[in-house]
């Protein structure tokens, strides 16, 4: 866990650069900061690692204040990932991720096992990576070795300034999905510095919103920064279309989901017509496996509902935002989304359905 403090920065020209800044960063969790240019982000995040000594205030990490510690030995326990990576380029990978390993004096056999440990850890084939050189990586690459190379001797905290913002759109989102994945496997608490309000509500537990002069505007989940905004300031920088960016984040609610009209693959169509009316029908076994869908316009002739279904195109799993249910809605000929897990009905979401969770969600 971090707590900051009362943390303040004054510059020599007596510009402030974070003021007297209180937050708390849960153990395992992502706290992102985030704010214009100015706002003291990357100021707060060197003063943790004292890269940049507080004016005034404490940084406390799992009760210890560091303040008072040696700020090597801080630093060599603290991952630290910045925008431009910062590999030494006279080194291989390999030697980059034993970079803190090494100074601590681990064996060669320990410090290759280790590496070889963070290369797959983070996507790199240690066999293919592990003797290139910086030069010889792509953009994504590097970063994901800056990555290895910060949690090299597993430390509690990462502090990550900015780390894919000099990477292209698709390698970037790429790489925030991977981040992801990653943080679920290690769960290290995390500082993220991102000026990207997209990202911080992608990636982030908790979102830390700063004005200039170092002041905390709002620290809140990204639904609540999304849908209850602290001040105009914070609306304004979240920006108009929040609406839309809290549908990411709210996830579909399985108590709410209806219960559409489902057919057995067995049911002569004589009476799925009947049945369906001018409607679509789920197809669903006796298991409860979505088998497809029957729609008004297939269930004319002889035969079962098993030979008129078609496959069912809009669907999402139990742990879908209403981003993504939106987003198959529109790809949706039947007018509703079904939510399956592991292959079984649970429910559809009509876009009627979607607006209401979403209005609830945001207090409407």
């Amino acid at each position: 866990m971090i707590r900051l403090e009362g943390l303040t920065k004054r510059w020599d020209n007596g510009q402030v650069a974070v003021d007297a800044l209180d937050l708390e960063v849960g153990r395992g969790e992502i706290t992102v900061l985030v704010g214009p240019s100015g706002c003291g982000k990357t100021t707060t995040l060197r003063m943790v690692n004292r890269l940049v000594e507080p004016t005034a205030g404490r940084v406390i990490i799992d009760g210890d204040d560091v303040t008072r510690s040696d700020p090597v030995e801080l630093r060599r326990r603290i991952g630290y990932v910045i925008q431009h990576v910062g590999l030494f380029p006279h080194l291989d990978v390999a030697a980059n991720v034993a970079t803190v390993p090494r100074l601590l004096g681990w064996d060669r056999p320990r410090i290759r096992r280790r590496v070889d440990e963070l290369l797959e850890l983070v996507g790199l084939e240690p066999d293919v990576y592990r003797r290139r050189y910086p030069h010889q990586l792509s953009g994504g690459q590097r970063q994901r070795v800056g990555v290895a190379r910060a949690l090299g001797v597993d430390p509690p905290v990462l502090l990550m300034d900015e780390p894919f913002g000099a990477i292209d759109p698709i390698t970037r989102d790429r790489l925030q999905g991977e981040f992801l994945r990653l943080q679920a496997e290690v769960g290290k608490t995390v500082v993220f510095v991102t000026h990207d309000i997209d990202e911080a509500v992608r990636l982030g537990d908790r979102i830390a919103v700063l004005r200039e002069g170092g002041v905390l505007e709002q620290y809140a989940s990204p639904a609540d920064v999304l849908g209850r905004p602290a001040s105009p300031f914070v609306a304004g920088f979240v920006g108009g279309d929040r609406g839309l960016k809290r549908l990411g984040v709210v996830p579909v609610d399985l108590g709410r989901l209806e219960r559409p009209l489902t057919l057995a693959p067995d049911v002569a169509l004589a009476d799925a017509r009947a049945l369906v009316g001018a409607s679509t029908a789920a197809v669903v076994d006796a298991d409860g496996w979505l088998v497809g869908e029957l729609w008004a316009a297939d269930a004319g002739g002889e035969g079962t509902v098993a030979d008129r279904c078609r496959p069912v195109t809009s669907v999402v799993g139990p742990t879908a935002t209403l981003k993504e249910v939106t987003s198959a809605l529109l790809l949706s000929d039947s007018g509703w989304v079904a939510v399956v897990d592991d292959g079984r009905l649970l429910g559809v979401l009509t876009p009627e359905a979607v607006h209401a969770a979403a209005r609830r969600a945001a207090g409407g």
